[in-house]
This record gives C-alpha cells, sequence and structure tokens, in this order.
C-alpha cells in the first residue's frame, strides 16, 4: 500500500548525476569527457568527469555568463593602459583608451576567443581580475559547478584554475538558456566596426569547425568512416588550447527538441572533434527526449475524512520530461507515494504526494500530486478549522478572560446556592416555631 507521508517539497526534476547507460559507449581518447541532456541535465555518458582538468578558453563560458547577466549591452567599456600590454594567445589588438561596447566585446570573447576582451570585460564588471574570478567561482557554484576554481577570465595557463568535465557541462547547460549567449556563439564570425582608436573594422572568426568545417582538410575519421569536422545541428559554444590543457571542446547541438551538450578536455589535434562526434553520435542514437507526463494529467482520487467530499483529486502539478534509451519508452514505471487518506481541510493546490518515474530501478524525475479543490471540514471540525491564526480566538490572555469570567460565575453561583440553603433553612425554622409544623 502507499506510504504515509509527512510534508513533501516542492517539484524536482531529474538529478544532475542521474547516469544512464545503453548500448555501446564510445570509444573516447580525450582525458575527460562528458554528455548530457541539455534539457534535464541528465548524464548519458562520462570519463574522468569530475576530474580537475585545465579549461583553457572553455572559460569563457562563464565570463560570457557574468557579462550577459550584470551588464547591458549597449554599455560602452573604456580600455585601460594595462589591459593591452602582457596578453598572451588571442587578441583583438585593444589599445589604451579605446571605447567598445560590451556587445562587440562578447562577440570578441566567444568567436575570436580574445583573451584581451576578457581582461577588459573582468575589469569593467569586477574592478579588477581578482574580484572578476570571485564572481566566476560563486556563480559557478550557484549553477551546480562543484570541483571548480577559476583564477582570471580567459583560461591561460594558471596552477590553480582548473575546472572539470562535469562543471564545465552545467556551465554550458546555464549558459544555453541565455537567448543572446546562443545568438552569438552559433556564429563563426563577425565584423566589430571602426572605434575612437581604430579606423578599420576588425574581422573575426571562431576556431570552432563543428560549425562550418567542410571539404578538404576538414575531414575526420569516426567510427569507421571519414566525414566532415562540421556536425549536423551543431550550435557551437566553445573551443579552447594551451600547452598545458591541450585541445577542449565545450559543444552543443540540437535535434528536434533534442539538445546535448559535450565536454572533451584535453584532446590530442584533431581528436577533439573526433570524440565530440563520438559522443552526440551516441547520444541522438540512442536517446529520446520524452514527455512523461502532463501537467494537470489525473493521478487518482483519494480518500479525505471529517470532510464535505468524501475524495479529492490529484493532479501532477508540471510537465515532466526525461531523456530515455529507445525502445524502452514502455518499461518506464510509475510510483506513487501517497496516504491511503486524507484529512480536511484541503486547499486547492495543496500537496497530497509524490509521483516517481523509474527505469531499471534509477530514479528518471519525480513531482508533486496536488489538489484540484478545495476539502472543508463539517460539523465541529469546522468551526475548529476555519478558526484563523490570527483570531482573537487564539490569544491567550483572550483565554484567561474567558476562564478568569468563568470562575466568576462559578463563585457567584455557589454563593448564591448557600445564600438559598440559608433562605430555606430560616423557613423551616420559623414554620416550626411559630406555626407548629
Amino acid at each position: 500500500m502507499k506510504n504515509v507521508i509527512v510534508g513533501i517539497l516542492s517539484l524536482f526534476l531529474v538529478l544532475n548525476s542521474f547516469n544512464i547507460s545503453y548500448a555501446d559507449k564510445p570509444s573516447i581518447t580525450s582525458h575527460a569527457a562528458i554528455l548530457i541532456d541539455a534539457n534535464t541535465g541528465q548524464v548519458l555518458f562520462e570519463k574522468n568527469a569530475h576530474k580537475s582538468m585545465y579549461p583553457a578558453s572553455t572559460t569563457k563560458i562563464m565570463t560570457a555568463i557574468l557579462a550577459l547577466e550584470k551588464c547591458n549591452l549597449g554599455n560602452k567599456v573604456t580600455i585601460d593602459n594595462e589591459t593591452p600590454y602582457g596578453i598572451e594567445g588571442s587578441h583583438i589588438a585593444l589599445e589604451p583608451g579605446e571605447i567598445i561596447s560590451m556587445e562587440d566585446l562578447l562577440y570578441a570573447l566567444l568567436i575570436e576567443s580574445a583573451n584581451d576582451a576578457a581582461i577588459a570585460i573582468a575589469k569593467h564588471i569586477g574592478g579588477s581580475v581578482e574580484n572578476f574570478a570571485k564572481l566566476m567561482n560563486e556563480k559557478a557554484k550557484s549553477i551546480g559547478a562543484k570541483n571548480t576554481h577559476f583564477t582570471n577570465p580567459n583560461g591561460l595557463p594558471d596552477k590553480n584554475h582548473t575546472t572539470t568535465a562535469y562543471d564545465l557541462a552545467m556551465m554550458a547547460k546555464y549558459a544555453m538558456e541565455i537567448d543572446k549567449f546562443r545568438e552569438i556563439v552559433k556564429n563563426y564570425n563577425y565584423k566589430i566596426g571602426a572605434t575612437n582608436k581604430k579606423s578599420e573594422p576588425r574581422y573575426l572568426k571562431s576556431a570552432n569547425r563543428l560549425i562550418y568545417g567542410t571539404g578538404s582538410g576538414n575531414q575526420i575519421y569516426v567510427d569507421g568512416k571519414w566525414v566532415d569536422i562540421k556536425y549536423e545541428g551543431a550550435e557551437g559554444i566553445k573551443t579552447g588550447y594551451t600547452v598545458a590543457a591541450q585541445n577542449c571542446l565545450v559543444a552543443s547541438a540540437v535535434r528536434g527538441n533534442q539538445r546535448l551538450i559535450s565536454v572533451v578536455l584535453h584532446a590530442q589535434g584533431t581528436n577533439v572533434y573526433v570524440d565530440t562526434h563520438k559522443l552526440l553520435n551516441y547520444g541522438f542514437d540512442n536517446f529520446n527526449y520524452k514527455q512523461l507526463a502532463f501537467k494537470n494529467e489525473f493521478i487518482e482520487n483519494i480518500k479525505v475524512t471529517h470532510g464535505d467530499n468524501k475524495y479529492v483529486p490529484g493532479i501532477i502539478n508540471q510537465s515532466i520530461f526525461a531523456t530515455i534509451p529507445k525502445g524502452r519508452e514502455d518499461e518506464i514505471q510509475k510510483v506513487l507515494d501517497i496516504p491511503e487518506e486524507l484529512s480536511a481541510p484541503i486547499s486547492i493546490g495543496q500537496v497530497l504526494g509524490t509521483v516517481k518515474f523509474t527505469l531499471d530501478g534509477e530514479t528518471l524525475a519525480t513531482t508533486n500530486i496536488v489538489s484540484t479543490m478545495e476539502v472543508n471540514q463539517k460539523g465541529i471540525y469546522q468551526v475548529v478549522a476555519t478558526t484563523k491564526k490570527d483570531s482573537i480566538w487564539t490569544k491567550w490572555w483572550f483565554w484567561l478572560i474567558v476562564l478568569f469570567i468563568l470562575w466568576r460565575f462559578y463563585i457567584a453561583y455557589i454563593r448564591y446556592k448557600r445564600r438559598k440553603r440559608r433562605r430555606s433553612k430560616r423557613i423551616t425554622y420559623y414554620n416550626t416555631k411559630y406555626n407548629g409544623y
């Protein structure tokens, strides 16, 4: 029988750590990798997913998140005297005193992977690279990262600047829910117009061949055949490279209603694309994004005691989705956790229990069952139940006064009875003495 529940938390969807395994897993040469469903956060594949790694320029995903959340795209940023100098790797040749929009800096950050743009963004938001790094770490933790420590906004080498494939997947999942982020990373080129320091426009080009690499020189060998690096449905995201980190790639691809995010860290050469193809192919070939329940879907009539209705209908309070191995949809089980009966009063929307969807004993998703109607108490139960918490009936001093009044009435009653007895005795005595009774 169903177990009685005492207090139920709000809706929670699939746990990010939940793992589904199906078919033959891909052979990955990268040191660390992960594949998740971007809609649910379910982990579909992992290899050393929680191992600390150097992220290189994939760091800029977090830099972009903060910029998009804390700045207006039209904000003008003035480049200080230090930022343009001493920057290693990719840059857009910013100059001291140059005025450039935050939007242009974001395109430079995510398409050209400009390290000077990352520093300019960090100083504009945090006042310094150190303060901005603190903001990065706080934000990373708040969106599900477990083992991340950033020291700079661009991912240039630092032994203390590390993250994991899992944490990067959580950051990418969060970032891809931001419209402007998706709009930027799907592009492989961009033009920054003339500024107060540059008379000619700057043309940017992405290093992420996953969104444009076709033809000669852009072929990789995947699962026994040569294919273009460009991947069907690829939405970009971010590449990275340093000697310590080697080739890194956080990628997103969508087909139909299914969006996957892959992370590949420390790959050799074009193996970063080979492994990414293998991961995405594995996800699309073996899994479906499926709706398990509809909002307001009827679950069961639950018995109610002391109420003006004997039953209350329970429904699911939100649509539920999960990523399911193909061909196993009919094996999903629905496990209810609701009491055998409830006691009135019950309000509309009150949580009555939970419903859990499982496959092979593993939980895919859990959500609440709620009431569709109000059930009031009847008779004496109704009188008690309708007393509000802030009513005078609940005040201790009120009941003290009531008790005092009752006590006074009791004393008065006792005195009245005594007087009546004395009067009765006097009458009896008088009748006996004078009337001879």
